[in-house]
């Protein structure tokens, strides 16, 4: 395989950045309150899962490709490109759900980029996975925004 150093420094970028986000996503799950808790609150530990799911599909494939997932809290918070803010249950969740969806924007940007750079590299394999994460992302995407009663904004 050729070299490869630049999807394996952009797939653990993605691997940082989602663990982060899942940990935002958890946080909007406890300290949400409001009119749509009951729809919402279930709803978390779905888009939860999925990041979930996106980090381990992303580590197994860095580890496919010689590499090495980053894979400790201390790595993450050291690493991660998100930013957070302190658990509290005074922010409405019209502002949690804005932050979800500047948050997810940037993550289907990274995954443009990586996307870009395993084509460059002719990765199929990896620019398919990373396809299909930010397809996904999208999708949620026109979901969030649309609950904001906003159209779906482009990166």
């Amino acid at each position: 395989m050729m070299n490869n150093t630049a999807t394996k420094q952009i797939l653990n970028q993605l691997i940082v950045d989602t663990t982060q986000l899942s940990m935002i996503v958890h946080q909007t799950h406890w300290y949400m309150r409001g009119t749509d808790f009951l729809t919402l609150h279930p709803l978390m530990d779905e888009w939860r899962d999925d990041l979930e799911d996106q980090v381990d599909e992303l580590a197994e494939r860095l580890i496919v490709l010689d590499g090495a997932p980053t894979a400790t809290l201390a790595e993450v918070v050291a690493q991660t490109k998100l930013t957070t803010q302190p658990g509290v249950y005074t922010r409405t969740m019209t502002d949690r759900l804005d932050e979800l969806a500047t948050d997810y924007r940037y993550l289907a940007d990274l995954y443009q980029q990586g996307i870009e750079i395993t084509g460059d590299a002719k990765d199929d394999s990896t620019q398919d996975i990373l396809i299909g994460f930010k397809t996904a992302i999208e999708k949620l995407l026109w979901m969030i925004e649309s609950e904001l009663s906003r159209a779906p904004k482009r990166g």
